[in-house]
């Protein structure tokens, strides 16, 4: 069982699963906190309703981010091929990304510093573009990655790549963009309904159903263009070595439209995550709608995780593929870490990630309830 597990080929899947789960965390996590700072202009009027859709999030993004930097420390180690690519062929993106979730920790650390009108309004501003920026650009970014990346590998294996800042930004990136988007402030306002008391839980049910509506729309038309062919998916036509050497050279990969769904035709009951991907969306609206705040959050919640998992089940065994050269694109099974990396990160994972689990569990549990008006007056100068 033991030597089943540090097999070469089970330690690539499993660590491609725990790619999609870090992925998922994050987006589960602090996508609601970056849906929070977009919704931030439009469901709080005044102050202290700002101060209070605020502090639902305050005590808890730090550690919500905390996915987001395990996230991209497992693509650095366990798939090195993909860190260089992506973040090297994205950077101007990822600067973006980077550069707005800066902006969070700043805003919410010198927003109540002084009592100035203009001085708190451009910091809420700030919080805005720290929560639609990177929800959006994210979004852009696996749109990209779905339809394939401008780059190639020398003999020698050097990655080159050939794309610029404006050719990500195409008509598939930016409507994922928008699904990311729509499905984010859909997560953010469900948070909201659960966390917020008064006229910011009310006004974030009112958004919150419209965003759920048009994420599920927007996933849906997604579906309905690869089931008609819009968009070419990636096949590895070649015979697949598993527990081969990483080269992601010499193998043959074909663009076909039917690739997109081949794994589910393949394997039938994967077709629930797709559809979950669309019914969860729409039950958080009707959840929104009859204020069921603890069903529309866990609703929020299994739509996301389905809209992103169908991402990574629609691509495998490709994890990013080339644009101008099929061939070299980037698999589960050519562009992991060695064997033995793979097995010693297992390993930390196994025991730190309860522990990392157990510790978030703990901090929702000490900081649960909701934060209305009155808990922003008692709290004075302590709140944010």
């Amino acid at each position: 069982m033991i030597h089943t597990l540090f097999d070469y080929t089970t330690l690539r899947l499993i660590w491609w699963i725990l790619l999609g789960v870090l992925l998922i965390g994050f987006a589960v996590t602090d996508g609601f906190d970056m849906g929070v700072g977009a919704l931030l202009p439009f469901v709080a009027k005044t102050d202290t309703e700002r101060r209070v859709a605020i502090n639902t999030i305050g005590p808890v993004w730090e550690g919500n981010q905390v996915w987001f930097i395990l996230g991209g420390g497992a693509i650095f180690a366990a798939w090195p091929a993909l860190y260089a690519l992506s973040f090297s062929g994205f950077y101007l993106a990822m600067f973006l990304v980077l550069f707005a979730l800066i902006l969070r920790p700043v805003g919410f650390k010198y927003r109540s510093k002084r009592d100035g009108v203009a001085w708190r309004r451009n910091w809420d501003w700030a919080l805005f573009v720290g929560g639609a920026v990177p929800a959006l650009i994210l979004g852009v970014a696996v749109g990209n990655a779905l339809q394939g990346v401008p780059f190639h590998f020398t003999d020698d294996l050097r990655p080159i790549y050939e794309g610029t800042l404006f050719g990500l930004l195409n008509p598939l990136a930016l409507y994922c963009g928008l699904v990311s988007l729509s499905m984010l402030v859909m997560h953010g306002a469900a948070w909201l309904t659960f966390k917020a008391d008064g006229p910011v839980a009310d006004r974030a049910a009112s958004i919150g159903t419209k965003a759920a509506l048009i994420a599920a729309v927007l996933f849906a038309g997604g579906g309905v263009l690869v089931w008609f062919g819009a968009f070419g998916g990636y096949q590895v036509t070649s015979p697949i070595v598993w527990d081969g050497p990483s080269n992601p050279l010499g193998k043959t990969v074909v663009i076909n439209p039917a690739a997109w769904l081949q794994n589910f035709r393949t394997t039938p009951w994967l077709g629930i995550v797709p559809l979950l991907g669309v019914v969860a969306p729409l039950l958080a609206a009707a959840g929104f709608r009859a204020r069921r705040a603890g069903l529309t959050f866990l609703a929020s919640k299994l739509g996301v995780a389905c809209i992103i998992a169908t991402v990574g089940l629609s691509m495998f065994p490709v994890i990013l593929p080339s644009s101008t050269h099929a061939g070299d694109s980037l698999t589960v099974f050519d562009a992991s870490s060695s064997q033995a990396t793979l097995r010693n990160m297992l390993i930390a994972t196994v025991i730190f990630l309860p522990i990392v689990l157990a510790y978030t569990a703990w901090v929702y549990k000490v900081l649960w309830g909701k934060v209305s008006a009155t808990t922003i007056e008692n709290a004075g100068s302590s709140a944010y």
